[in-house]
């Protein structure tokens, strides 16, 4: 049976970075979207572009393309946006899947889950850079995909973008706890991930706020979207399954 997935990518990224996990997907029958959310276009305003932006961009590729039964994907900061999608047009999705990715409560941001030196650092980036952040690449490296070598990690850097720094700040509004939606849910916890350090980590720090959820762990990094794809696409499938 073929299934409808629309994978959201996280910050610094746009749809294209998704496509090799996309590729596996599709291998295996599916239907595969992957749009690039609103401020991580080229051209789009990084300045303005909030988290209420962000979310209504993808509100408006599931609706335009009549999808439903959909399996949303959310990987890192594609949380936020695939628990404001869910709030808003839930009746159209079958299943949301995380990817060591953020699970707001209703009011918080995605600034309120990280380390404060994350924030510390997000806030002079962003001062210095008409409000959008980006990653040194020691960060990038260490911890964010260390399970690749240094080409690929340098390569995969090479490929990001200036995020708008608004969509880390500002605060999620939710009619309802994540809990209480009648959706399935599943977090995927790449098990080598430090993007979060362990003692603050997303599972199940994070994950368990979903209520009853569906857990997959796979060996690998934040970034495995670059570093094992096909790994990463046989994790997504377990979880998106029925």
């Amino acid at each position: 049976m073929s299934d409808t997935y629309v994978l959201v990518h996280g910050a610094w990224h746009t749809g294209a970075e998704m496509e090799a996990v996309a590729d596996g997907l599709r291998a295996a029958g599916h239907t595969v979207h992957c749009p690039t959310v609103a401020g991580n276009n080229p051209g789009d305003d990084r300045a303005g572009t909030g988290l209420a932006d962000a979310i209504a961009s993808v509100v408006r590729f599931i609706e335009g393309k009549d999808l439903t039964q959909v399996r949303l994907v959310g990987h890192s900061y594609g949380g936020m946006v695939i628990s404001g999608v869910a709030d808003r047009i839930a009746a159209r999705l079958r299943r949301l899947v995380y990817i060591n990715a953020f699970v707001p409560l209703d009011g918080e941001a995605l600034n309120d889950m990280v380390p404060s030196h994350y924030v510390t650092m997000f806030d002079a980036v962003a001062a210095a850079n008409h409000n959008a952040v980006t990653l040194p690449f020691e960060i990038w490296r260490e911890a964010f995909i260390n399970d690749a070598d240094l080409a690929l990690a340098q390569s995969a850097y090479d490929k990001l973008n200036p995020h708008p720094y608004r969509t880390f700040t500002d605060k999620i509004q939710l009619k309802q706890p994540l809990a209480a939606l009648a959706l399935g849910k599943s977090y995927v916890n790449c098990q080598q991930d430090t993007a979060l350090p362990h003692s603050l980590p997303w599972h199940p720090r994070l994950s368990e706020r979903l209520g009853l959820f569906r857990l997959v762990e796979c060996p690998g990094s934040h970034e495995m979207f670059f570093s094992n794809p096909q790994r990463l696409a046989q994790a997504i499938l377990e979880a998106g399954r029925d």
